[in-house]
């Protein structure tokens, strides 16, 4: 009974810090992503989405800093999920008009 006891003390612990781990990787993820859609000039082409992109970068940057690690977590991937689809407007846009390239 008491290794059970221990067992689910462990398991409880592990599970609370994984919720409290810093989103290092996906606030990098975003950050990439932005510069890809930078680097077709989504700027131009897609400027809401990129907008956005940023807007929600900056805003997970803001629950970092509060240490509100879940919110921010959700803002970067929100973040990266807008800047992915800046960078296929983008990328859509220019296929479709060569001479702007």
């Amino acid at each position: 009974m008491r290794s059970i006891f221990f067992l689910l003390v462990f398991t409880c612990t592990a599970l609370l810090a994984g919720c409290a781990v810093v989103p290092a990787q996906e606030m990098s993820d975003a950050r990439q992503a932005i510069q890809a859609a930078e680097a077709v000039d989504a700027d131009n082409h897609a400027p809401r989405a990129l907008g956005l992109a940023r807007a929600l970068l900056d805003q997970a940057q803001l629950e970092l800093a509060s240490k509100d690690y879940s919110a921010a977590r959700r803002s970067a991937r929100a973040s990266k999920a807008a800047a992915i689809q800046a960078r296929e407007a983008a990328d859509d846009m220019l296929r479709a008009q060569p001479e702007l390239r």
